[in-house]
């Protein structure tokens, strides 16, 4: 994949893992390869590997990319709040959402996870628990190149048996550089042109 589209737009390689865990030197050597291609990095915005692969990228100098963070939220109060410590101190540019469900919950539509996928042209993870197993599932489901960075030892509980697992950055980086732009699947293309006067307009 060329670290641009053509068009100027640097892709997004999103990084799932762990919030809480580093394991190894994985995501700090993930993150410095991420940099050094030229493409933008994307994560949950939290802590573990998600912090370990932001410090990493961030503090490559000359890099044409930036961290970006999808943070959780919580509007169900009337009011606005988030996690504590999110975001983490790498962030670039945080986008917050209202969005509270994670972990076990990963899959669920109020989870960030969507944003996560639906917002990287291509997904790395981490070792990881539920929430970065529901974000492998989703990157699957919305057709966006997944393979998996576990070292020798550590695994992703409900790793789909398809995804693709390998044991160093330089295999990560090789699997990278050899993708080809893929059509969008047919379920997800606009199966109609919609007339202007049938455009939803707000309400406000």
């Amino acid at each position: 994949m060329s670290s641009s589209d053509g068009r100027g737009r640097i892709p997004i390689v999103g990084v799932m893992g762990s919030g809480k865990k580093v394991h190894g030197d994985l995501a700090k050597e993930l993150g410095v390869w991420i940099a050094q291609a030229g493409y933008n990095l994307l994560t949950g915005g939290g802590g573990g590997e998600m912090k370990a692969v932001s410090e990493s990228f961030f503090n490559v100098e000359e890099r044409a990319g930036r961290v970006i963070g999808i943070i959780p939220g919580d509007a169900s109060g009337g009011s606005y709040s988030r996690r504590l410590h999110y975001p983490n101190e790498f962030v670039e540019i945080p986008i917050y959402t209202h969005l509270p469900q994670t972990g076990y919950e990963g899959m669920q539509v109020a989870s960030r996870n969507h944003v996560n996928i639906l917002s990287s042209d291509i997904v790395v993870a981490l070792p990881g628990t539920k929430g970065t197993a529901a974000e492998v599932c989703l990157a699957l489901r919305y057709g966006r190149p997944v393979i998996a960075l576990l070292g020798g030892r550590f695994k992703i509980p409900g790793l789909p048996a398809e995804v693709q697992t390998v044991a160093t950055v330089e295999e990560v980086a090789k699997w990278i550089t050899e993708l080809e732009p893929k059509p969008l699947p047919s379920s997800c293309r606009l199966k109609k042109v919609v007339p202007p006067d049938e455009i939803l307009t707000p309400d406000f």
